[in-house]
């Protein structure tokens, strides 16, 4: 099973913060990713990319978006 890696980009700097996301949900100007385990991140980011050929979903960091 192939399922997607999230990763935040703040700065100049891309972190994976969870492996096996099975959803993904918009609240306002938080992301809520949730695994296939049930494990649960909220992040404070928008949706830069989702790669679906690479499995990746790309965010970006809130206060480095709301700077431009």
């Amino acid at each position: 099973m192939c399922l997607a890696k999230a990763y935040l980009i703040e700065g100049k700097e891309k972190q994976m913060v969870l492996e096996d996301v099975a959803l993904l949900t918009v609240e306002g100007r938080k992301i809520r990713l949730k695994t296939l385990f049930g494990d649960q991140k909220e992040i404070a980011a928008s949706v830069k990319a989702i790669d679906f050929q690479n499995a990746s979903i790309i965010l970006q960091s809130e206060p480095e978006r709301m700077e431009k």
